[in-house]
């Protein structure tokens, strides 16, 4: 992984990341608190031979010296040193257990040795370091002894007496917090690394990327008042998410630009993605940019485009497709712009067979002479084949992801059922994206300019071919016979 995909998954984890360095923390606080302090006291020891005091004596004394303190500090960890302090001090220890509390050391280049005992009392850890020190000059004179009688050539003497210590060696509570830290600092990167290798959701383009390398047409990102205002023209004009649909009309115009057909299905992998809204807006989006478009809801199993709309459904696709009634008595007009709508009808038995007929082709190719864009919102690919036999017959297809709605898998299945069928992937719509965090989407923020034809103020949007809605007095938009395209009737 690059640098890149390590801070979007700090981005992504950063709650659970600081979740357990805190937990570190008061762990390591927590622990510190309850452990009983342990005091350590020292005594160090001087080791000189006893000479004649010459130069060459001197310095062949030192050199024996250094030669012999090691063995001595091994010496501190015997029965024969530590007894003898457990005797005098009255500790109801044995010699194994009190050498797990002295520790005894010296630098190779000095003849100094320091004992340091260890105990929860800062008054008995001085008193036994004392007591273990008395012990080894006992022990060392003796040793040392020459067998034919006399004096020993090698005299400890104490050099610094051991004292209570003021503040205990343990625990050190500020290097435990550190610890505790740095540990759940560790532990949760390394969770937040394993949870994401698991993590098969689509969340935003990155993971995205792991499936496909089409086009993005546009991201939107969730709105808590969308839920009960879904429509775009329910938003605010210069609201992010009317923005975000302007851009998705732009991006999908050039996307569509070498194509002769004007029909672009609508769909999704799985329901609960925003498919529907996504294509009813989009309509609402292309109508309002001056074009003449026309929503069909194809999705023959859970039509939802008449619910959003206020539409009559009784009468719609299904009914023009058995030849009950003429297309043109079911096309509905919505809304003040050149926006048509064609509800599902009844919910056949056999959608999967209506929709690949040879009556949809045909109904396909009459809306694409009488408007300027077709459309039409599929059922999702994965549930049903309705979807993958429909996109064969339309110019291309879109594709809505719902952050967090699909996984890796589902996608990659979507991906490969609309190969499979060789149907045109125009690009993918990110939906539901997160308003903030590494997946959210970035908006393009445009400047204001003065509407001349209703004197208000509104987004100039650079690069939108659509067109302007136009006005009433343009010769254009006048409406001759019962669907408005340029001039030409229906038929």
């Amino acid at each position: 992984m690059e640098l890149s995909d390590y801070l979007r998954i700090l981005r992504r984890n950063w709650i659970l990341i600081v979740a357990l360095s805190l937990l570190g923390i008061m762990s390591a606080g927590t622990v510190s608190l309850l452990v009983e302090p342990t005091y350590t006291a020292q005594t160090k020891l001087f080791v000189a031979i006893q000479g004649s005091g010459s130069a060459a004596d001197l310095q062949q004394g030192n050199t024996f010296s250094q030669a012999r303190v090691q063995s001595y500090v091994e010496t501190v960890g015997t029965p024969a040193v530590l007894q003898p302090a457990i005797d005098n001090l009255g500790l109801d220890k044995t010699p194994t257990e009190l050498a797990h509390h002295i520790e005894a050391t010296s630098d190779l280049k000095t003849v100094i040795i320091t004992i340091a005992a260890s105990d929860t009392s800062p008054v008995r850890a001085a008193a036994i370091a004392q007591a273990v020190g008395s012990s080894l000059i006992s022990v060392i004179d003796k040793i040392e002894s020459p067998t034919s009688g006399g004096s020993s050539p090698v005299r400890l003497s104490v050099v610094t007496p051991a004292s209570a210590p003021a503040l205990p060696s343990a625990p050190n509570t500020r290097l435990n917090v550190v610890i505790g830290g740095i540990c759940g600092l560790a532990i949760g990167f390394g969770m937040a690394i394993f949870r994401t290798l698991l993590d098969t959701k689509v969340r935003g383009e990155a993971d995205l990327r792991r499936a496909t390398d089409a086009s993005i047409l546009g991201g939107i990102s969730f709105d808590a008042d969308a839920v009960k205002k879904p429509l775009l023209t329910q938003a605010a004009f210069q609201s992010p998410r009317a923005e975000s649909f302007r851009q998705i009309r732009t991006n999908l115009q050039f996307a569509h630009v070498s194509h002769n057909s004007k029909t672009v299905l609508v769909t999704s992998s799985l329901p609960g993605e925003g498919k529907t809204t996504t294509a009813t807006n989009l309509a609402i989006a292309i109508a309002q940019g001056g074009q003449s478009v026309v929503l069909v809801d194809a999705d023959l199993r859970r039509p939802r485009v008449d619910d959003y709309l206020g539409l009559d459904r009784h009468a719609g696709l299904t009914t023009a497709l058995v030849g009950q009634v003429d297309v043109n008595d079911l096309l509905q007009p919505w809304g003040e712009d050149n926006l048509f709508v064609l509800t599902a009808g009844q919910l056949p038995p056999n959608p999967s067979e209506l929709l690949g007929s040879a009556a949809m082709k045909d109904l396909i190719t009459r809306l694409e002479h009488a408007f300027d864009a077709v459309v039409i919102d599929a059922p999702p690919l994965l549930p049903v084949t309705d979807s993958a036999v429909l996109a064969q017959q339309v110019g291309g297809v879109v594709l809505v992801i719902g952050s967090s709605k699909v996984k890796l898998p589902e996608l990659e299945k979507s991906l490969a059922a609309l190969k499979m069928v060789q149907a045109d992937l125009l690009g993918v719509i990110l939906n539901l994206l997160p308003t903030k965090g590494p997946d959210s989407y970035a908006y393009n923020y445009y400047s204001y300019a003065s509407d001349p034809i209703k004197g208000k103020k509104r987004l100039t949007i650079p690069g939108d071919s659509w067109g302007d809605i136009p006005s009433e007095e343009d010769p254009k938009s006048a409406v001759t016979g019962r669907f408005p395209h340029r001039g030409r009737e229906f038929f």
